[in-house]
């Protein structure tokens, strides 16, 4: 290992790991509400009109969005502060610890999209999905490696970890570049100064949080009226939380900032996420609605084209000597983490509100249906993988 400290990466995958349970019990509640005859509470509860104004400005939206838009901003903001860390001091610091995950994490986003586009190729609004079944869930991914227990090697979990940051930042520029409509100058211009004066209290030194999280919250707003995604406010703001405080003696801002985010996020933001977009009702649901190009393209995005790129290119670059299989790790095991890689709930989920939101047409039942069968045969043959080949080994 370089870089990093054992106990914490083993204190944070311990972290992750529980995370990933709470979520399974989140989503499955919600999927036991919505085809119990409590359904009509359930989606009354999501679509809660809640307003927030201030004068003239309005913010208006159901519960469902609030937490997709608002929730999801705190989401990212961990995520890229993740992303720094790593890149400044973590796994990403040297590339020779990024060649092979980031190989793979290319393939796990090329291949599965080139699947759903094929099974989609004459519907325009279908193939704004293609991005669904590109993410990974790390925090799903890592609590199916928790029920492994002590015989998952450390090497197997960073692997798999920095895969998922690569997946993140692949789900960033996608939403960056692909979901944003209706564009607001205004709005935009806004932002753009925030930036600036975020940039501006980065280089005085200001090591408090309040001053950034106050321009920050200022710069969502903006966000969600410009037409950009708010929740690339969050990867924004934390690009501009300093690493280092100005006295040496204290902690660094960024680093316990993250610290006390992740229980926040694992525990209650990413739970109450999976519980307010996971409720699919199954009744009078057929072998028609399964086969459906759409959930089709997404279920076997994630199920076979992830292993499937995820394989393949870390192959290819071990067989053309760009990266080397890591220390504790086979192909057999190598396999089996890129099975669990087809876990793609939170982010596919949340993709998929974007991709279709505007459209006029409703997909969510097609999305959630893919979504849920793909994340479930890839957790479940990944596990068997892993759990028999990792006994070999031992």
């Amino acid at each position: 290992m370089t870089q990093l400290d054992d106990s914490f990466i083993k204190n944070f995958l311990k972290q992750e790991s529980a995370g990933g349970i709470i979520l399974v019990f989140a989503g499955a509640l919600a999927m036991v509400l919505a085809n119990s005859p409590l359904v009509s509470f359930y989606n009354l509860l999501i679509d809660t009109p809640v307003v927030v104004q201030v004068g003239a400005l309005k913010l208006a939206k159901p519960l469902l969005l609030w937490v997709n838009d608002g929730f999801m901003a705190v989401f990212f903001l961990l995520v890229g502060l993740e992303l720094k860390r790593e890149f400044i001091e973590g796994e990403l610091s040297d590339y020779r610890n990024v060649i092979l995950p980031g190989l793979g994490a290319v393939g796990g986003m090329a291949v599965p999209a080139l699947i759903y586009i094929f099974l989609n190729p004459n519907d325009p609004v279908a193939q704004r999905g293609w991005a669904i079944p590109t993410a990974t869930d790390i925090a799903f991914a890592l609590g199916v490696l928790s029920l492994l227990g002590s015989r998952v090697p450390l090497t197997l979990k960073v692997f798999l970890t920095v895969l998922a940051i690569f997946d993140d930042i692949g789900a960033i520029l996608i939403i960056a570049f692909f979901y944003t409509s209706n564009i607001s100058t205004t709005a935009l211009m806004v932002a753009a100064i925030c930036i600036v004066v975020l940039w501006y209290l980065n280089r005085r030194g200001v090591d408090e949080f309040s001053p950034y999280l106050i321009v920050g919250l200022v710069m969502w707003v903006a966000l969600v009226k410009s037409g950009v995604h708010a929740t690339l406010g969050g990867v924004v703001l934390a690009m501009f939380v300093p690493m280092r405080a100005k006295d040496p003696k204290k902690s660094s801002p960024a680093k316990s900032l993250e610290h006390d985010l992740h229980s926040v996020v694992a525990f209650f933001i990413l739970p109450v996420f999976a519980f307010c977009n996971s409720g699919i009702s199954f009744s009078g649901m057929g072998l028609e609605h399964i086969l459906h190009p759409v959930p089709l393209g997404i279920t076997l995005g994630l199920f076979v084209g992830k292993q499937l790129g995820v394989f393949l290119f870390c192959w290819v670059g071990i067989k053309l000597n760009f990266t080397r299989l890591p220390d504790g790790m086979s192909w057999a095991s190598l396999y089996g983490t890129a099975l669990l890689c087809g876990i793609g709930f939170t982010m596919s989920l949340f993709i998929g509100s974007l991709a279709f939101e505007e459209t006029g047409v409703n997909r969510m039942f097609d999305e959630r249906l893919g979504i849920i069968l793909g994340s479930l045969l890839s957790g479940g043959l990944g596990y068997i993988v892993l759990r028999y080949s990792l006994k070999a080994e031992k």
